[in-house]
């Protein structure tokens, strides 16, 4: 039977493991309330790599999103996504705003959309099963009608 001493240090080796996974390079940050630094109120954020080596971007791990719904580049505002933000606040709810305003620093896109549009999406989980609970909990608010699923990254560009 392990002693108490034993079970401490057990428990001393696997707390820097898991401070390791959660802080894992390209995990997403979906708690509006705790995102991961260096990403816009718009944006949904994520774990940057650590170190200072030049790369071209860095990406996410691969996540679903409710995309609420889709509108020309550049016009969904931060009125219209923290309105949206009200309704899911356990989800990232997050607005593309890639190149506008001319704002350079505006460097995160996303895969698996049409770059010619712009949406409002909420994060919906690493798992189709959770997606799909999402996206019917959007169905049920009425105001949303064209949602839909959509498997994506973040992707964060360099300039």
């Amino acid at each position: 039977m392990p002693t108490i001493a034993t079970l401490c240090l057990a428990l001393s080796l696997l707390a820097p493991l898991s401070a390791r996974a959660q802080a894992a390079p390209g995990r997403v940050c979906p708690d509006p309330a705790r995102p991961c630094a260096g990403f816009r109120a718009h944006d949904l954020s994520f774990v940057l790599p650590a170190g200072g080596a030049a790369r071209d971007e860095d990406r996410s791990a691969p996540f679903y999103a409710v995309v609420l719904r889709s509108a020309p580049r550049c016009a969904i505002g931060e009125r219209e996504r923290g309105a949206a933000q009200a309704l899911f606040p356990h989800g990232k709810v997050f607005a593309t705003r890639w190149e506008c305003e001319g704002d350079v620093e505006n460097n995160v896109t996303y895969t698996g959309v049409d770059d010619r549009y712009g949406f409002l999406a909420v994060y919906a989980g690493d798992t189709r099963a959770r997606a799909d609970a999402v996206l019917a909990r959007v169905r049920a608010t009425g105001r949303f009608p064209g949602a839909n699923l959509r498997r994506m990254q973040v992707v964060r560009v360099h300039p």
